[in-house]
């Protein structure tokens, strides 16, 4: 978003990731409301990251988000579990790539959309330590007693997994607590 003149000609000025911001602004909100973990988290991170990532990607309806009912439902089936949120993602991304001039004949590089895919990239790249929420039980031929290698000190299996894994379940469980 350029800065305008009052005449209405653009200023030249400066390009603001207003629409990147607003939904990173909300994101933060839906899950400081749910206070589900401490903000400093690399968790809070994620979950703030994908939700964000989720609201900007989602047909550019950012304006209205938190009082929408329409746009809160849209948010919990884009991050239920088992939705194809990732390739979801990659091709939303991919369109607004494909919108953008390559030669900035619209004022140059965009910066929200530049913004979120940092936001994917740390997503996707990263990787966090997290509970492997499928090995909680022993398997039933195993005596109780016995632990993995992988398992730490409480004895729950631990897997390196990528940011938006654990970020996402996250979002999802902050809409609904909204």
């Amino acid at each position: 978003m350029r800065p305008e003149r009052a005449d209405g000609a653009g200023g030249g000025g400066l390009l603001v990731p207003m629409a990147w911001m607003y939904a990173e602004y909300i994101a933060d909100e839906l899950l400081r409301t749910g206070d589900l973990m401490e903000p400093a988290t690399l968790e809070y991170r994620a979950g703030r990251d994908a939700l964000a990532l989720t609201i900007f990607l989602s047909d550019g309806a950012v304006a209205d988000v938190l009082p929408a009912t329409g746009m809160m439902d849209e948010l919990r089936l884009l991050t239920a579990y088992g939705s194809a949120w990732r390739s979801w993602v990659c091709e939303q991304l991919d369109t607004l790539s494909a919108e953008a001039a390559p030669d900035g004949s619209r004022g140059g590089p965009d910066p929200d959309l530049a913004l979120a895919r940092a936001a994917w990239r740390w997503l996707d790249e990263t990787e966090l330590l997290a509970a492997d929420l499928d090995a909680i039980g022993p398997p039933p031929w195993e005596p109780v007693g016995v632990e993995d290698d992988e398992q730490g000190a409480e004895g729950t299996a631990q897997v390196w997994t990528p940011a938006w894994q654990l970020g996402l379940p996250l979002g999802h469980l902050a809409i609904h607590l909204y």
